[in-house]
């Protein structure tokens, strides 16, 4: 029987640990969070917490565990969250207040063997800034998101923190609204062996341009002054949170959950720091090894040791940056997202403590107003393991050589708006404006798409005409190219509702949605957390004007930004375009109550929106057919219908529903609707009624009745020998599959109510 009992949150956590403890350590996961917070006294703040259904069988054991045990150790992840899990142990658990309390930045044996030397008690100010923050949510959960519900059509929910996020990006699509797309014309010129600029003023007219092009390209060009000089390239800082979710959505395309779920990963199974960090700081040992390693593999010119600051003062999530455990293995991870990941960070890593990168730039300007710039890399430095630099090389030229010009070139060039945010730089403004933790990121990107307010553009842009004049020796041509522009692929932008909804709340509820307050709030939690400020007065202070404004608010009619497009050329009857609950629309007529009969309604045409779409295009909606639509029959004799549902366009095909994500349910023709049915008839191995053999994207599956109810083939098994009683048999002994449990962030939700068990926190 092991004397020691350690309690963690996470079951991969426990089998990394138990590995480096001895057999007189026994591990065990309490699976995230043992309680939820189901109800706040709006007067005193005491919450009201409740066992988890799907934790009473794991409290149930680790009862058991801690009657046996001789000491109890609480090992939950050492930020405000991990504090408040492990609080949450002693008090389901009977713990008593001086059971230790560790905490380490690694899942490696020193790391542990050093925190089992050092234990603390659990810090109570620390879980009162975590109860704190919760209980705002809650608050503002509660009276928010049942306001926003009841006066904006189609919207879910708010929170304190996703409301000022969905305001950035509403924001933003604003200003890409009112931005006027103007264009100059850029006039570059190929020389002998390099390219250079016109910095000269160039005319709007065409007529004139080509004028000043031929001009230029009959003239005698002669170096006016050559610039040499020697730069470098700054090492990059090493990963907090919030900066491997921006770079890893840079470089690897990675969502902030994807960045979080593989950071994770790599934190329980020892391969990295604790990935929940403010902090910049790399501890004295971490920076030995890295020294050690870059001078063996790369040599001693390549080594510059350096130690960071953090410079925000709020920054006690932890106390070191993320990092590689053992920076002599440059690839880890149990699947591609943590090996993609784990390669960022050592890089990263490694690049911190190596020296600046060399460049030789060279500037030589010409006569007749023309520059040429190249920069060489001279000595890599850190570059060599992160980063890219492209040479630009000119001749070696000096003062009064003359040079020939070989062609001149003017294009037209559009001024471009400002970019829409992706995951990464919506991240990085957050942090700039000190909305939000390094835990909470990952979870605010994930609830404003979960609620339809923010969605991912998927559009590969659209293509627009260029000028593109050419002179060569006095001769000037003119031609027309193509290039596309308005590319939104992967970039936020807020859906209809989304608007309406960060409309209602900046004109009703400012502070929510307001960048200092927000800021100021998180600074407030830190005061909790430093024992500065208490944890009730912050609450006090916050709720009581909060919940004036929501009194205000209530009396504030249905918000809707219905826009009056005209009115029908032939019926007189009013064209809106409006916003509902399931997205934007086009309504034909006055509402049924006000004109005694039902409106017509047809959905907005493609990329247009409440706000730009037309009296014209209005009407060609409206003229569309009504759905479901009868396209005809399969050569098998099935009768191919189009359809819109609640997951959106589909081909119904006799009892096959089909999704049509690239097709238009009202334009659809039978002959383009045939593959996909043909398609979907191939796909099918076997077909017994409500169990069928499918071979799908991933491979050959069993599909059984209901939804995802689903179990694949293994690769031994051959899917046409399968019979209806082995398919059957396989659907009864899948695996049993529980929802995914976050163990730290976010309160986990899991099973039915239990039963109640009351704590109250004054």
């Amino acid at each position: 029987m092991a004397k020691n009992l350690v309690i963690v949150e996470s079951p991969a956590k426990a089998h990394t640990i138990e590995k480096y403890l001895g057999s007189d350590f026994k591990v065990l996961a309490s699976v995230g969070h043992v309680r939820k917070d189901t109800k706040v006294d709006k007067n005193t703040f005491d919450v009201t917490y409740e066992i988890e259904e799907g934790h009473k069988k794991i409290i149930a054991e680790l009862k058991k565990e801690v009657a046996k045990a001789d000491k109890i150790w609480l090992a939950t992840d050492e930020d405000r969250e991990g504090e408040s899990i492990s609080w949450h142990l002693c008090e389901v658990l009977d713990l008593p207040k001086n059971t230790a309390r560790i905490t380490f930045h690694e899942i490696t044996k020193p790391a542990l063997d050093e925190a089992i030397k050092h234990p603390r008690t659990v810090d109570m100010n620390m879980v009162s800034s975590q109860q704190a923050r919760q209980t705002l949510d809650m608050l503002v959960g509660y009276d928010l998101s049942d306001m926003v519900r009841r006066k904006v059509p189609g919207a879910i929910s708010a929170g304190r923190v996703q409301s000022p996020a969905l305001r950035l990006i509403v924001e933003r699509e604003k200003e890409i609204e009112k931005f006027e797309s103007k264009f100059t014309f850029k006039i570059t010129g190929e020389f002998d062996h390099f390219n250079a600029t016109y910095d000269g003023k160039v005319p709007e007219d065409e007529a004139k341009i080509k004028d000043l092009l031929a001009e230029l390209s009959q003239a005698d060009y002669k170096v006016t002054d050559v610039e040499e000089a020697e730069g470098t390239k700054a090492t990059p800082t090493p990963f907090t949170t919030a900066a491997l979710q921006i770079e890893a959505n840079s470089k690897l395309g990675f969502s902030a959950r994807t960045t979080m779920s593989a950071a994770q990963g790599l934190y329980q199974a020892g391969l990295i720091t604790y990935h929940r960090t403010d902090s910049l700081n790399l501890s004295k040992q971490a920076v030995g090894a890295i020294a050690k390693y870059i001078e063996s593999e790369f040599g001693k010119n390549y080594l510059k040791i350096r130690s960071f600051k953090t410079k925000d003062a709020s920054a006690q999530e932890a106390h070191e940056a993320i990092r590689p455990t053992n920076v002599a293995a440059k690839s880890a991870g149990k699947n591609e997202y943590e090996k993609r990941l784990y390669q960022l960070i050592w890089a990263r890593t490694v690049a911190t403590q190596m020296a600046a990168a060399k460049v030789a730039k060279t500037t030589i300007k010409l006569s007749h107003d023309f520059t040429a710039k190249g920069e060489v890399v001279i000595f890599d430095g850190f570059l060599k393991v992160y980063g890219k630099s492209k040479d630009t090389e000119l001749p070696k030229l000096k003062k009064g050589d003359a040079v020939e010009c070989k062609e001149l070139t003017a294009k037209q060039t559009f001024a471009k708006p400002p970019a829409r945010y992706t995951e990464g730089s919506l991240v990085k403004k957050l942090e700039e404006l000190g909305i939000g933790r390094p835990s909470t990121y990952a979870t605010i990107m994930t609830a404003i798409q979960a609620r339809n307010y923010v969605e991912k553009g998927e559009s590969e842009g659209e293509k627009r005409e260029i000028i593109e004049l050419k002179a060569k020796y006095g001769k000037v041509s003119r031609t027309i190219s193509e290039e596309k522009y308005g590319a939104n692929k992967g970039r936020l932008m807020p859906t209809p509702i989304g608007e309406l909804v960060a409309g209602f709340l900046t004109d009703n509820f400012k502070n929510i949605v307001d960048y200092k307050f927000t800021a100021n709030i998180e600074k407030d939690l830190d005061l909790i957390a430093d024992k500065k400020l208490e944890r009730v007065k912050m609450l006090r202070d916050f709720y009581k004007p909060f919940r004036d404004t929501v009194l205000v608010a209530n009396g504030v009619e249905r918000y809707n930004n219905a826009r009056l497009l005209g009115h029908h050329p032939e019926n007189g009857l009013p064209i809106y375009a409006k916003v509902g609950k399931t997205g934007s629309f086009i309504q034909l007529g006055d509402n049924e109550k006000e004109a005694g009969e039902k409106p017509q309604f047809a959905p907005l045409p493609k990329r247009k929106s409440v706000k730009t779409v037309t009296l014209e295009q209005a009407l060609k909606q409206l003229a569309l057919p009504n759905l479901p639509r009868t396209l005809g029959k399969a050569p098998d004799g099935v009768e191919l219908v189009a359809a819109n549902g609640p997951f959106g366009p589909y081909l119904k095909g006799g009892k096959y529903n089909i999704p049509m994500k690239d097709l238009d349910p009202y334009t659809v023709s039978l002959k383009e609707a045939l593959p996909l049915y043909q398609r979907k008839v191939d796909s099918i191995i076997a077909d017994w009624g409500e169990i069928m053999i499918i071979n799908g994207a991933y491979g050959p599956y069993v599909k059984g009745p209901g939804r995802r109810n689903n179990v694949k083939i293994p690769k031994e098994q051959d899917p046409k020998k399968l019979t209806e009683a082995e398919a059957r048999e396989m659907l009864e002994n899948k695996p049993k599959t529980s929802r995914k449990v976050r163990t730290t962030g976010s309160k986990t939700r899991r099973g039915k109510r239990g039963k109640r068990k009351t704590t109250k926190k004054k």
